[in-house]
C-alpha cells in the first residue's frame, strides 16, 4: 500500500474525486476534518459511501473519532455493517487502545454477521507526548493491526510548540523522534509503517523529497491530503526497472553461490540483509 489519501467524510464531491485519484487506499475522515456539528452527517455519508463503493476501487479506511470523545462507539456502530477494509484509530496512547477498539469490533462483527477479523485496524500513533513512550506496546495488541502512521500537527499542539519545523523546513527534534519511533514500533508489531502527510500540497519538490526519505528509511507508503500528491507517492514507492533488475541480480548471485553468507556483485560485498531487502523489493513488485 503506497498511497493513502485523506478524504473528508462529509463531502460527496471530494469522495467522488478521490475515487479516481489512483490512491491505493482512501481514508474517509470522520475526525479532524469534520466539524462537531457535522459528525452525525459524516457518519451516515461515510457508511453509505462504503456500502456503495465498487469492489475493484481503492481500499476504504474509515478514521473514527478518538477514544476520549463521545463519538467513537457510534462511529463503529454505523461503519462496521458497511464492512470497510479497515478503521483508523487516531490519537492512540498505546497498544491498549488498539485492543479496546478490536474488542468493540469483535462484538459488532458478530452482531452484523461478519466474519471475525473482517475489519482491520491501523492507527495514528504519535499525536500526544505520552504516546511516544509506548511504541513497543503495539506488538501483539491485535492481529487486526496492519499499519501504523505518525502525525506532527496534534503532537505540536500537545507540546505547546509554535512550530514543528525549523527555518529550512525540516522537522525539529521532537517530530523526527516521533517519526523514528513510529517506524520502529510498526516494524516491531509486524505492521506496515506509513509515513505522514506533506502539508505543502502544492510543492512537488518538497513532497518528492519527503517521499524519497521515507522509502530510504523503511516506510512502505505515505499519506496524502490532496489527489495531486498521489502520482508522486505512487511513483517513488513503485520499484523502478533498475531496482528490480538489481534485486534479481542479488537473488541470483546468492542462489548460484550456494550456502554462503556473503557474495560479491559488481565489486560490492553483499550479505544476507541485502538478500532479504532484494526479496522484499521483488515481493512488493509482485503485489
Amino acid at each position: 500500500m503506497r498511497s493513502l489519501l485523506f478524504v473528508p467524510g462529509d463531502s460527496e464531491k471530494k469522495q467522488a474525486k478521490a475515487q479516481d485519484s489512483g490512491a491505493d487506499a482512501l481514508i474517509l475522515d470522520m475526525e479532524d476534518s469534520v466539524a462537531l456539528s457535522a459528525k452525525e452527517t459524516a457518519r451516515a455519508m461515510t457508511a453509505e459511501y462504503v456500502k456503495g463503493a465498487p469492489a475493484t476501487g481503492p481500499k476504504l479506511i474509515v478514521r473514527m473519532n478518538a477514544l476520549d470523545t463521545p463519538f467513537w462507539e457510534e462511529d463503529l456502530k454505523a461503519i462496521v455493517p458497511a464492512r470497510p477494509f479497515a478503521v483508523m484509530v487516531p490519537k492512540t496512547i498505546s497498544g491498549a487502545c488498539i485492543a479496546k477498539v478490536a474488542g468493540a469490533l469483535d462484538r459488532l462483527e458478530q452482531e452484523n454477521g461478519l466474519p471475525e477479523g473482517a475489519v482491520k485496524l491501523c492507527n495514528v500513533a504519535t499525536e500526544t507526548a505520552a504516546s511516544l513512550f509506548n511504541m513497543g506496546s503495539y506488538a501483539g495488541a491485535s492481529p487486526r493491526l496492519f499499519a501504523m502512521t505518525w502525525g506532527a500537527e496534534d503532537l505540536a499542539a500537545d507540546l505547546g510548540a509554535r512550530s514543528n519545523k525549523d527555518e529550512s523546513g525540516a522537522y525539529t527534534g521532537p517530530y523526527q523522534l516521533a517519526r523514528t519511533l513510529c517506524l520502529l514500533g510498526a516494524v516491531a508489531a509486524e505492521a506496515m509503517p506509513i509515513d505522514s502527510i506533506c502539508k505543502e500540497f502544492r510543492d512537488e519538490a518538497a513532497l518528492r523529497a519527503e517521499t524519497r526519505a521515507g522509502l530510504r528509511d523503511g516506510f512502505t507508503g505515505k499519506m496524502a491530503i490532496h489527489p495531486a500528491q498521489v502520482p508522486v507517492i505512487n511513483e517513488v514507492y513503485t520499484p523502478s526497472d533498475d531496482d528490480l533488475a538489481h534485486a534479481r541480480a542479488i537473488v541470483k548471485a546468492f542462489e548460484e553461490a550456494g550456502d554462503v553468507g556473503v557474495v560479491s556483485l559488481d565489486g560490492v560485498m553483499l550479505d544476507r540483509p541485502h538478500l532479504k531487502q532484494a526479496e522484499r523489493i521483488l515481493a512488493k513488485a509482485a503485489g
